[in-house]
């Protein structure tokens, strides 16, 4: 269920310059406390659903500071400035929580007040304010994205192959600079800011698939307006199969790439998956480079 404060437009830039016209200086010291908030709209933000102390067996062992891999950003990102934990919106799939925990990787410390962006496809494949680019320009949902396999061009104001953070992987979809939104979408985007324990919850779908990529969620972490990680999530092939042979997943056939043949893919990258009700739970710590340093 949809909360009423869920999808506003809340720039994450407004964060790190210390302006809100939603009070963000309160849901700030809410995520930071988790405690609950009021905006200046009168409107309440909800404490976390699940307090740290109930995920921490869970996190154990959900990997370590070890630096966690930088992937490419993908064709597909740009900045929705929307600070919310659902970003389900209307789009149809199975149920996922997501529980981040943040680390800086050389103290082994959680990193408190740090932005954490997820964004990913829809069941069907389709990334939000990037339909037609990720359908490959033929209208039909799956398609091969434009920077990466023959068979699509990218439109007018899309990122073009090769520009973008350096030192990216290439999985299919290539380095890219952020994306202009080709359309006014913004299903299975948002982002949350860390509380003191390092932590962020998200309540999403079980992402779709396109041709070239496995399953994966797209993550990005800012510290003082940096950002300091860029990587991808992945899901138990198991698992995949299991959530795909059902609606509204099992309308798509022909799946090509999975965890095994992901030039991305790593094993560190693997959530941790348990069932949660009518869905599934995933967990994961990152540990980012904070200060730059690349340790």
């Amino acid at each position: 269920m949809h909360h009423d404060h869920e999808g506003q437009r809340v720039s994450r830039r407004a964060i790190f310059a210390g302006i809100s016209s939603l009070g963000l200086g309160s849901l700030l010291a809410a995520c930071g406390d988790g405690g609950s908030a009021t905006t200046s709209t009168g409107e309440t933000v909800a404490p976390e659903a699940v307090t740290t102390a109930d995920l921490t067996g869970l996190f154990t062992g959900a990997n370590t500071c070890a630096l966690t891999a930088t992937t490419t950003q993908g064709p597909y990102y740009f900045d929705a400035d929307k600070i919310r934990s659902d970003i389900r919106e209307d789009r149809p799939g199975t149920r996922l929580r997501l529980a981040i925990k943040v680390q800086d990787s050389e103290e082994c410390k959680p990193l408190g007040n740090a932005v954490v962006e997820i964004w990913h496809c829809d069941a069907a494949g389709l990334y939000s304010g990037a339909e037609a680019m990720s359908s490959g320009g033929s209208g039909q949902p799956g398609g091969t994205p434009p920077s990466g396999q023959p068979g699509g061009t990218p439109p007018s104001g899309a990122p073009q192959p090769g520009a973008g953070q350096p030192g990216g992987q290439n999985g299919g979809e290539g380095d890219a600079a952020d994306l202009q939104p080709q359309d006014d979408k913004r299903y299975l985007r948002g982002a949350q800011v860390t509380n003191s324990d390092g932590i962020v919850q998200f309540t999403t779908i079980w992402p779709g698939w396109y041709r070239g990529r496995t399953v994966h969620v797209h993550v990005m972490v800012h510290v003082d307006n940096s950002r300091v990680l860029t990587t991808q999530l992945m899901f138990d092939e198991a698992l995949n199969t299991k959530v795909f042979a059902a609606a509204p997943y099992s309308a798509k056939t022909g799946r090509d790439t999975f965890n095994d043949g992901d030039s991305i893919y790593r094993d560190s990258m693997l959530l941790k998956i348990t069932e949660d009700g009518d869905g599934y739970l995933g967990v994961i710590v990152l540990a980012a480079d904070s200060d730059h340093d690349g340790k």
